[in-house]
């Protein structure tokens, strides 16, 4: 059945594909002379229900490794361009297809990663009772520059409070907050800390 919010979820996508189309080609070019192959970044992230799913997106950082083979930190692998992309959401433009595909909605908490699955608290693992979105209430309230504790409640608010209208107003703040770079990351860090459970 095809419920509302899913129907919202094709129209604008569909609506806004032709426009995009051009800024993901360029974004492509840009990331394949910088970055070299492979242009996207794939990797498996829990969706409704906590059932996983292939989320693609621009690279955003080099591949380098220490002598012993490890992958350096995440800040000493994105470059200035990779900065760029995360601080406009460029490199989320991919994960359109997981909207069409519907593995995900233009707005729902963010798809993080699988190996927090068994570090949530009963409340917090109600973020996966709704499919993860492109943007949320989480990031338009803070992004990364808010600690895990406050990203969560925003999430389990959004799941007992979505509407449509919600949805439009997320999307036209997300707009905004993308314009004005505003709560990109958090401290002097690219990205949030890993989450490792609620005290």
């Amino acid at each position: 059945m095809l419920t509302m919010k899913r129907f919202f979820d094709l129209v604008v996508t569909c609506f806004g594909l032709p426009f995009l189309l051009p800024i993901f080609i360029i974004v492509a070019v840009l990331v394949r002379l910088k970055f070299g192959y492979p242009i996207f970044f794939r990797q498996l992230r829990p969706g409704k229900g906590g059932c996983v799913f292939n989320m693609i997106k621009f690279r955003t950082m080099l591949n380098i490794y220490n002598i012993n083979g490890i992958l350096l930190p995440d800040n000493d692998r994105l470059t200035k361009f990779g900065k760029f992309l995360r601080s406009t959401s460029l490199d989320e433009l991919p994960s359109l297809w997981s909207v069409l595909k519907g593995d995900m909605s233009l707005v729902g908490p963010r798809p993080l990663l699988a190996e927090y699955l068994p570090l949530y608290s009963a409340k917090q693992a109600r973020r996966h009772e709704v499919k993860p979105g492109l943007t949320g209430w989480a990031q338009i309230n803070g992004r990364n520059a808010i600690n895990w504790d406050e990203k969560f409640k925003l999430d389990v608010w959004y799941v007992d409070n979505q509407s449509i209208w919600l949805d439009i107003k997320v999307l036209f703040l997300t707009v905004i907050k993308v314009i004005t770079r505003y709560g990109i990351t958090g401290n002097d860090g690219v990205t949030m800390t890993k989450f490792k459970g609620s005290k």
